[in-house]
């Protein structure tokens, strides 16, 4: 009955519960979206504590940070001494204060600040500052004198202008997705409900919703570092989870009041207790799934989880808090005009009739979407990891055109070099040593710091690519004297890649077992959480192969506008699965939810699966239509990470609620029968207690399933 009483408190204390929240969203909505000043790094991806990370440590601590925040690429001949003055001259000029260090070709005579036909070179620039919004205010100062250099053509890039490219590409995206989606959104709300006062409250808890991500992620960076890229995955994520939640509420609110005659108190009461309910399950089953993110070292991964959770309860509490109150005080407006002048909703059984049909063959239907799902998730099986560079970002880009340029012209292992610290021992024979390893094409002793020795070791080859990652295998093999840390690119992806499997089997059990117990606790059975699983994996797999299909094979680039790597980082697919599956429960869930209602009432399973899906059939559809709006919306993102996730939520939700939910889940229950609703003695005891299962008024008779 908590749920209830829920209700009856919101509804008794509907004008203070929207006062307070109004006060909320102003406070989300001035100081939530600071969030877009707070959040400075577009990175994340390296493993703490592994090799890779020690060896950046120890060069950040002995010599500087090995990335250079700035990289100033100037168009010139290397050899010409007007070049040389105009690039001395300029950087010269740099306030020391701001400047820590900077390095030219003439500073340093090293050849690798040269390009091959001598006819571009390059400066790198460490600026002063102990945060990255210190170096990022530092880059704004000195840009334009920068980009003064007596006549030559000058590019910026580098780790701060990249994460500042991205920064306010991210920005700019939300904006336009938000642009293009919310009117959309709107006129497909008013044609679902039928009246413009009940169309606009999901939009509110969406709006509620990623004012409160804002929120929550510029709280979570006073603690920790949050990623860049959080910012638009919660967004999308916020807005369509809370359109889905204030959908399903506003939809029962509608049937509750038709059902009460009019009574608004019955009528929230009811809907908490079912309806609210629900939400908080389906809410809770998302936010487990983005809290097994915690799990990894990489913080990109835990940042994503932390706001993600962060994002999942804001909805889901708008969801069971603000709307439940708005209904209370707009009533029978909510309903639709047709309602409202005959005192009917109206419905039809179309949806029943689809169930029918597909449980009078449940075997030919069942095998017939495995052998489907399995085929689109075959080209998972041929997936290729890499490495996030710049390609991240349009074309075009500013930054990206510089890092793309040394990495074309300028010699591929000074860009990209195998970094190697050495501590307290001679390194000169072990250098020696390295220089034989087939594949390094160079090698020397790039400084010491007191009894820390730095190797960079050069190699022909994308740094990301198969060849140049046993190459560092090999280099790791090598005896080393001293205390010796391998770093670099490549170094980074080994240390992910062996990161992530170890974690990958804990995410797995946790995500499996926290859903199977709350779904146990939603149904009373242990073989519907069973099959719930089982089907969102064969979901997943079809997504990943769409995903592989489309953005490593390079299909549909075209259309989609993002640049093909040939390769997918590592930590997406971990991220979309933490996503994925929590969000592919939530139709099963609200299917579930009214079949299992039904089979309450009349202790039919099969005439329960009909009558489910013919009452959840419409609201399910247009929720899922909604959903894809908002992340095909997203989708249009010119930042990959942004386009991935979106395309790959938007397959998943399509799979979800048309092949999963109107094919798969009545097939599989009406094989499976009575044994759905199993469950052992002391489980079914502890189920009647604690469960969370919605309750529904007794049925006038028992239905048939007509099948």
């Amino acid at each position: 009955m908590m749920f209830e009483t829920w209700g009856r408190f919101v509804h008794r204390r509907r004008k203070p519960l929207l006062w307070l929240s109004l006060v909320a969203v102003v406070f989300f909505g001035v100081w939530g979206t600071g969030v877009f000043g707070a959040l400075t790094t577009a990175g994340g991806f390296d493993t703490p504590g592994s090799g890779s990370h020690q060896a950046a440590q120890r060069i950040e601590d002995g010599f500087g940070r090995s990335e250079p925040d700035v990289v100033v690429l100037y168009s010139g001949n290397a050899d010409d001494p007007a070049v040389e003055k105009a690039v001395t001259t300029s950087l010269a000029a740099l306030p020391k204060d701001v400047v820590a260090g900077s390095a030219t070709y003439w500073s340093t005579g090293s050849p690798q600040f040269v390009n091959q036909d001598r006819t571009a070179t390059y400066a790198v620039l460490n600026l002063a500052g102990e945060t990255p919004q210190d170096r990022t205010d530092a880059f704004a100062e000195i840009e334009p004198r920068l980009r003064d250099a007596g006549g030559l053509q000058v590019r910026l890039g580098g780790t701060l202008v990249t994460e500042d490219a991205i920064n306010s590409r991210v920005s700019s995206d939300i904006a336009f997705a938000e642009t293009i989606s919310l009117p959309v959104l709107l006129v497909l709300l008013v044609i679902v409900f039928g009246g413009l006062v009940a169309a606009s409250l999901p939009l509110v808890i969406g709006g509620v919703a990623i004012l409160g991500s804002f929120t929550a992620l510029h709280a979570l960076s006073y603690f920790t570092e949050i990623s860049t890229f959080s910012i638009s995955i919660t967004t999308f994520l916020g807005m369509g989870l809370a359109i889905d939640y204030g959908l399903f509420v506003v939809w029962r609110f509608r049937e509750e009041l038709e059902r009460a005659e009019g009574n608004v108190e019955t009528a929230v009461v009811r809907t908490m207790g079912t309806a609210g309910r629900t939400v908080v399950v389906s809410g809770v089953t998302v936010a487990v799934s983005l809290a097994g993110l915690l799990l990894f070292e990489q913080n990109f991964l835990r940042s994503m989880g932390m706001g993600g959770v962060a994002t999942v309860l804001v909805a889901m509490l708008a969801a069971v808090v603000v709307l439940p109150a708005l209904l209370a005080v707009l009533g029978p407006k909510v309903r639709s005009r047709r309602a409202r002048r005959t005192g009917k909703d109206g419905g039809g059984d179309r949806w029943r009739r689809v169930a029918q049909a597909v449980m009078r063959r449940p075997v030919a239907v069942s095998l017939s979407v495995v052998a489907l799902l399995l085929v689109l998730g075959a080209p998972f099986l041929r997936i290729t990891w890499g490495g996030v560079d710049t390609r991240v970002l349009p074309e075009g880009t500013e930054s990206r055109v510089v890092a793309e340029t040394l990495a074309a012209e300028f010699p591929r292992g000074a860009v990209d070099p195998i970094e190697i610290t050495v501590e307290g021992a001679p390194a000169e024979r072990y250098l020696a040593e390295l220089l034989e390893v087939e594949g390094v094409t160079g090698g020397t002793i790039a400084g010491t710091s007191g009894d820390l020795t730095r190797i960079r070791l050069t190699y022909d080859g994308d740094p990301y690519s198969a060849e140049v990652r046993e190459l560092v295998r090999e280099v790791r093999a090598v005896p080393a004297p001293g205390e010796t840390h391998v770093g670099g690119t490549t170094a980074v992806l080994e240390d992910q890649l062996d990161s992530l499997g170890d974690n990958l089997v804990p995410l797995l059990l946790f995500i499996g077992i926290a859903t199977f117990v709350l779904l146990f606790l939603a149904f009373g059975s242990v073989v519907l959480p069973l099959k719930a699983i089982l089907m969102n994996v064969l979901s997943l797999a079809a997504t990943f192969g769409a995903i592989v299909w489309i953005f490593q094979d390079g299909h549909l680039s075209g259309l989609l506008d993002f640049t093909v790597t040939g390769d997918i980082a590592p930590a997406m697919p971990i991220l979309m699965f933490a996503m994925l599956f929590g969000i592919s429960m939530d139709y099963e869930v609200f299917l579930l939810s009214r079949v299992r209602e039904q089979y309450d009432l009349t202790g039919d399973n099969t005439a329960a699966v009909a009558a489910g899906l013919q009452r959840t059939g419409s609201i399910i559809t247009s929720a899922a239509l909604l959903f894809v709006v908002v992340v095909g919306a997203f989708a249009t993102s010119g930042i990959t990470f942004m386009k991935l996730t979106g395309v790959g939520m938007f397959i998943a939700v399509v799979v979800d609620a048309t092949i999963i939910r109107v094919l798969l889940v009545p097939a599989t229950m009406r094989l499976l029968g009575e044994a759905n609703w199993w469950a052992p003695g002391p489980l079914k005891r502890l189920y009647a207690r604690y469960g969370i299962r919605e309750e529904d008024e007794p049925a006038p008779a028992r239905e048939t399933a007509g099948v």
